[in-house]
């Protein structure tokens, strides 16, 4: 898994309370197992007209918002079913960090398992980051995980708590393998002292 330490990048507006796993991947695109190749299709139905063509009003295919990394979202994202997909899809645009006043709780574990940050603030700092993110690609919003911090394109800073764990998983670049792989040795001695002692095994 790709480290997380520090991002800048375009933010996107993204206000809609309740965006659930089927908007941000439709269930038609479930299938697959791999975690590329989703991102073309995230947030599908928002996205796309029925014949393919894009929607033009919506946030991700205006052209100031196309390299967005950042997603400034309302209240409740991600709540739905537990698809990992979701985050896959998000991951496979280039969304590295979401910020929000609440996730549903396995959408929010599963930001972490996957490289993406997922930020919970209150209400007033969340409308603070949405206003910087209307600015569209001129303005550039950096979200440093080492210092917990989000400054704005004019310099505003804002604290965010995270739990040590995830940090460190986050920073680390450690997915659940990743998390295995840091206790190889031990794994490896246990085994060892494992096939001494109970050789018939």
């Amino acid at each position: 898994m790709q480290k997380f330490t520090k991002l800048t990048g375009i933010a996107a507006p993204m206000p809609l309370v309740n965006i659930d796993t089927d908007m941000i991947i439709p269930k038609g695109f479930l299938k697959t197992i791999k975690r590329t190749g989703l991102g073309v299709h995230a947030f599908d139905e928002m996205r796309y007209n029925l014949d393919g063509t894009e929607k033009p009003d919506f946030v991700l295919n205006k052209p100031q918002y196309r390299a967005t990394e950042i997603l400034v979202a309302g209240d409740n994202f991600g709540c739905g079913s537990s698809r990992e997909h979701a985050p896959w899809a998000l991951a496979d645009f280039g969304i590295k960090a979401v910020i929000s006043t609440s996730f549903a709780d396995i959408f929010f574990n599963n930001c972490f398992k996957n490289g993406m940050l997922p930020i919970v603030l209150p209400q007033e700092q969340v409308d603070i980051l949405m206003k910087d993110a209307e600015k569209g690609s001129n303005a550039r919003m950096t979200v440093d995980l080492e210092a917990q911090e989000i400054t704005t394109s004019d310099g505003v800073v804002i604290p965010f708590e995270i739990d040590p764990f995830k940090k460190h998983c986050l920073l680390n670049g450690l997915d659940d393998i990743g998390l295995t792989l840091e206790k190889v040795a031990a794994i490896d001695a246990f085994e060892a002292q494992a096939a001494q002692s109970r050789p018939w095994v």
